[in-house]
């Protein structure tokens, strides 16, 4: 039964926010440019790339580390005969142990990237969700100019007719001063309405991308859950901001075992080769054992500093549940709170237009004044007003709901968009590759698309 309400709500909106126009923009156009148009989504995007490569930078103390070195020595140079030698060195590095705090590290950095991909995830919806609110205001604000406008053609119909009684004696002065007043007020209401449509049109310019042009009322809402626990536990399934402090946990973790393991002993393999040009070629190769003993109690503080991050990120997941769950039910609230508005709103106007109408003839047989008039039409115009305003507070609430639960996405609304994959340079620099290798060519082309943009 709700269901079948609000499909006729709906309906009802769809008419009276529909402007007619020879070519119009959808919502789902608006929310294509919105998504492919975006400087935050393209912040949050290089910021993600730039996580990726801490993936690779944990990953490169676990291979070899090697150097080339050359020097040139001049030595007495005063002297009657300098001396002037040379010397060429390559040495290794390798790590051999030390006790799993690279390897940790390696994959907090890969639980930071996940992290940093829901984050991503949650500002594709706050853009997305902008730009609807930002569609509908400007749809919003068309309208009421439109109601201005007719309100104030109208009142000057009123006027003319409250001249036209005061010239044969029906009605006094007063009562043409009273629709002179309204008029001027009228006037007056129509600017503001036409300057609140600047401003929103402005923003929807700021939000979309580009200036709306032929806006089109939106035919049908989103699928949205049948109730509000549907809703809640669609939230703490698929809710960006959950999984983001999931991995986040989960990084920490990983930071805490790495930093015990920092106070155990590490062992690398070391070789070298060097070439003089006063002692010919020397070669070496070792093991080097550093084990920490004493360091002023930083390694100590390092492991409690990380520990406290778990603890802190535990709690941050139990406050953003409560938080997901009180804003999913605040949009829950505010859809039912519009739906029941609009319904009002369209009882007030038949109420409304039913009183209009007998003032009006009431008021041609001399029964109410020219004022009983102007205030009759003032409620018809309210209610009309207060209709259009709850409409667009339904449109606003139901992608609001969406957006709670995290299923105001690109792919879950369908849009015709070339989609962001945020694994593409992930997997292309997981591996640290080498700039002549395969992947890492492979990698410079991804590279040079990014650097288009």
């Amino acid at each position: 039964m709700k269901q079948r309400f609000l499909s006729s709500v709906f309906f009802g909106i769809t008419l009276s926010l529909s402007p007619v126009q020879a070519s119009a923009e959808t919502l789902a156009g608006a929310l294509t440019a919105a998504y492919d148009n975006s400087n935050l989504l393209e912040q949050s995007r290089a910021t993600l790339r730039a996580e990726d490569e801490d993936v690779a930078i944990a990953l490169s103390g676990l291979l070899p580390n090697i150097n080339a070195r050359s020097t040139i020595t001049l030595s007495n140079p005063t002297a009657a005969r300098d001396n002037l030698s040379s010397t060429i060195a390559l040495t290794l590095e390798l790590l051999l142990w030390d006790a799993g705090r690279t390897q940790l590290a390696v994959e907090s950095a890969k639980e930071t990237v996940l992290a940093v991909r829901a984050e991503l995830s949650q500002q594709e919806q706050v853009v997305l969700l902008d730009a609807v609110n930002a569609y509908v205001q400007v749809l919003r604000d068309q309208r009421v100019v439109q109601l201005r406008e007719s309100n104030l053609r109208l009142i000057t119909q009123e006027l003319r007719a409250a001249r036209d009684r005061f010239e044969v004696g029906e009605v006094t002065r007063t009562d043409v001063a009273q629709a002179e007043a309204r008029l001027a007020q009228a006037r007056g209401a129509l600017v503001e309405s036409q300057g609140n449509l600047q401003i929103t049109q402005e923003l929807y310019t700021v939000s979309v991308g580009r200036a709306p042009s032929g806006l089109k009322g939106i035919s049908r809402l989103p699928k949205l859950p049948k109730s509000l626990n549907a809703a809640k536990a669609t939230a703490k399934q698929v809710s960006p901001l959950i999984e983001q402090v999931q991995h986040l946990i989960k990084a920490n973790e990983l930071n805490y075992a790495a930093a015990k393991a920092g106070t155990r002993p590490r062992i690398t393999f070391n070789s070298g080769l060097s070439h003089s040009s006063v002692n010919n070629n020397t070669s070496s190769i070792g093991l080097e054992m550093n084990v920490p003993i004493y360091q002023g109690g930083q390694l100590s503080a390092l492991v409690r500093k990380s520990l406290a991050a778990v603890h802190g990120s535990k709690a941050a997941l139990n406050q953003t549940a409560i938080v997901l769950d009180q804003n999913v039910a605040n949009a829950w609230s505010r859809l039912a709170v519009a739906n029941a508005q609009v319904t009002s709103a369209d009882r007030q106007i038949r109420a409304a237009q039913i009183a209009f109408d007998g003032v009006r003839e009431e008021a041609k047989l001399g029964a109410r004044t020219t004022l009983d008039v102007l205030d009759a039409e003032q409620a018809l115009f309210d209610a009309r007003t207060t209709r259009v305003v709850s409409e667009t507070q339904v449109y606003s609430a139901a992608y609001g709901l969406l957006a709670s639960m995290g299923l105001l996405t690109a792919d879950n609304l369908k849009l015709n968009v070339k989609r962001y994959d945020p694994a593409e340079y992930y997997n292309a620099v997981k591996n640290a590759p080498v700039p002549s290798s395969k992947a890492g060519k492979k990698l410079d082309r991804i590279l040079k698309r990014y650097q288009k943009n």
